[in-house]
């Protein structure tokens, strides 16, 4: 057993520390942020497609829609819009609810600072298990890391769009193609080879943002890194040390580094493979090379 005295020695000590079960939370933490990037980064997109998309839209409404999305995300401070939307989003929801489950509820739901509803309208409720209090808490940090994040790839997709060539939509009209068609068939295949520098940048500005993970009340790797780097004393646990914050907060430092150099790696071979056949400096440094 790891409280055996005579094994909490040496390697066997820390190995005894390092797989405790705060530890393991830490390590399911790491699997937080993973899932996270893993569901951000594909919604990110098709909020930054979609908003793209409404910028350039004939459609006056649908244009200034996309376009104030754009310009008022990307106005604000990403921490404010951060602590904005989880809480905007939360009672958002519930009111939703209130309104179904609740509809003989003659108190106002304002009433001062509070915002209060019936209580079957709580989300969670508040006899729910644990995890779903975690996983409701985690589904806000996605949709707000979306919504933020997909005003950043509006913007990038925006420009990419507006990079096309003119004249490879003009032949798409000379061939008879809709415009429905020429969007779908021309312009959107070609305009990822635009894209793709300020989507990589952007993936790599979301891999730096997911600490405020630890601000939005979600347990990630800072959380647990300051949790257990702090001193803990003989009183209060059996594996007592000092300050060891630094080496916590050094691990996480080597972990994102690595994260993304293989993030470069990966958008360097994307970038290639696109580049491949398109009438870009990328392109033309690849026939040249051939």
């Amino acid at each position: 057993m790891c409280s055996d005295p005579d094994t909490l020695a040496g390697l066997s000590w820390l190995w005894c520390y390092l797989t405790t079960g705060k530890h393991m939370s830490m390590y399911w933490a790491f699997g937080t942020v993973l899932l996270l990037l893993a569901i951000t980064a594909p919604m990110a997109l098709l909020f930054g497609f979609g908003g793209a998309s409404a910028a350039r839209s004939k459609f006056a409404p649908a244009r200034w829609f996309g376009k104030t999305y754009i310009a008022v995300v990307r106005g604000v401070p990403d921490i404010a819009f951060f602590l904005f939307f989880v809480i905007a989003l939360d009672q958002l929801f519930e009111y939703l609810r209130h309104q179904v489950k609740c509809p003989d509820w003659d108190q106002p739901i304002r009433q001062g600072n509070d915002f209060l509803v019936c209580p079957e309208a709580k989300l969670p409720l508040n006899n729910a298990p644990q995890w779903v209090h975690e996983s409701y808490g985690f589904m806000l940090a996605v949709l707000t890391f979306s919504i933020v994040f997909g005003a950043f790839a509006a913007n990038v997709i925006y420009g990419a769009m507006r990079s096309v060539p003119r004249g490879q939509m003009e032949t798409a009209e000379a061939y008879g193609m809709t415009p429905r068609q020429s969007f779908w068939r021309i312009l959107v295949p070609q305009m990822w080879v635009y894209a793709l520098p300020g989507l990589s940048n952007l993936w790599m500005v979301l891999i730096k943002a997911t600490p405020l993970l630890f601000l939005l009340g979600v347990e990630d790797i800072v959380y647990w890194a300051r949790e257990l780097g702090g001193q803990k004393t003989p009183r209060f646990t059996d594996y007592p040390h000092g300050d060891w914050r630094v080496w916590y907060f050094l691990a996480l430092l080597i972990f994102y580094l690595c994260f993304t150099k293989v993030s470069e790696i990966v958008f360097a071979r994307i970038s290639a493979r696109l580049s491949h056949g398109q009438a870009t400096a990328a392109g033309e440094a690849q026939r040249k090379a051939a």
